[in-house]
């Protein structure tokens, strides 16, 4: 864990000397929230209806594995959804519509990740509206969801859903830098909907757990038996990437842990000796260099009952007000 996690989640009293950044921090998204609501920035209200899903501090919080549960349940109550997102790490002036054999350094991880798993159209640009705009004007989506998008207030939602890692929860409660937070824990009130990954979490609606699926060969149809392995991870939360390769049965023998969005190349791997075990999100930008040995783990969300079926309400009651 660096010695920045240790500030927000170990409860290390340097963070005080970081608050001053963190109240100029709160002075500037706060006074974008008010231009917004005053009407001085504009909000755009697409023609469908949007969702955003979206986590209220930084790190791995599993929006991923819900995005690709919520469009299954879309299409499972006869929507056709479609998703936007930012295209984090590439270098995207306009919407692109991304093909599931782009390059990850193309279009960005996770929405590759998105296109390849849920079948659904994938539109990317750091201007959700205009991403949004595009999907509907050149597919036949009739439902918007916006990954990672809560704090891209000019695309006008209809829906909120914020996801929490319940083990870790909201960490110090401060904002950045003092803090994981880009809003403050008032944000989770808004929401319609609040989803704790893994544990239970006091402010959530419900627990959505991950559980692991078959480990797969990056460049084979070959699958991978619970046995020793290499960690190799760069997103937010690899400890909880950890927890579930442990659960699927896996012992650790060693663990190389990169930045979230690291850029991959062969020369990261060069000391590490497989098999190599890997997340999904990894394993898109590894493919073009990937040895035999190595394997991708890939998770699928669940929700508790009582959860499931307040994400059902809520989509069901979202139908009505549409009119359809």
């Amino acid at each position: 864990m660096s010695f920045i996690e240790r500030l927000w989640y170990q409860g290390h009293k340097a963070y005080w000397l970081l608050l001053p950044l963190a109240w100029l921090y709160g002075v500037i998204t706060a006074l974008r929230r008010v231009l917004f609501r005053l009407g001085i920035k504009q909000q755009v209200k697409v023609k469908a209806p949007v969702i955003v899903v979206g986590n209220i501090s930084i790190g791995g919080t599993g929006k991923t594995p819900f995005t690709l549960l919520l469009c299954q349940t879309l299409r499972n109550q006869g929507w056709t959804p479609g998703i936007v997102s930012r295209g984090y790490g590439a270098n995207i002036k306009a919407p692109v519509l991304v093909q599931t054999d782009a390059a990850a350094t193309e279009v960005g991880d996770e929405p590759l990740l998105l296109a390849q798993r849920s079948g659904c159209p994938v539109v990317v640009c750091p201007d959700r509206v205009a991403a949004a705009e595009y999907l509907l004007a050149n597919t036949k989506v009739d439902i918007i969801v916006s990954d990672d998008g809560l704090q891209h207030y000019r695309l006008a939602r209809d829906v909120e859903i914020i996801l929490i890692d319940g083990s870790r929860g909201l960490g110090n409660g401060q904002l950045l830098p003092a803090g994981p937070l880009r809003e403050g824990p008032w944000r989770l009130k808004q929401a319609n909907l609040v989803v704790a990954n893994s544990q239970p979490y006091a402010q959530a609606d419900g627990v959505m757990q991950l559980q692991a699926a078959t480990a797969k060969a990056l460049c084979s149809e070959a699958t991978l038996t619970p046995g020793p392995v290499t960690l190799v991870a760069g997103i937010g939360n690899p400890q909880r990437f950890e927890r579930t390769a442990l659960a699927a049965g896996f012992s650790i023998t060693a663990r190389h842990y990169f930045a979230d969005h690291h850029k991959f190349s062969a020369a990261d791997f060069t000391d590490i000796q497989g098999p190599v075990l890997m997340t999904e999100k990894d394993a898109v930008k590894c493919r073009d260099f990937a040895r035999a040995d190595w394997f991708s783990l890939g998770v699928d969300a669940a929700l508790d009952k009582p959860l499931q079926q307040k994400l059902d309400t809520l989509l069901t009651n979202l139908r009505s007000s549409y009119g359809t």
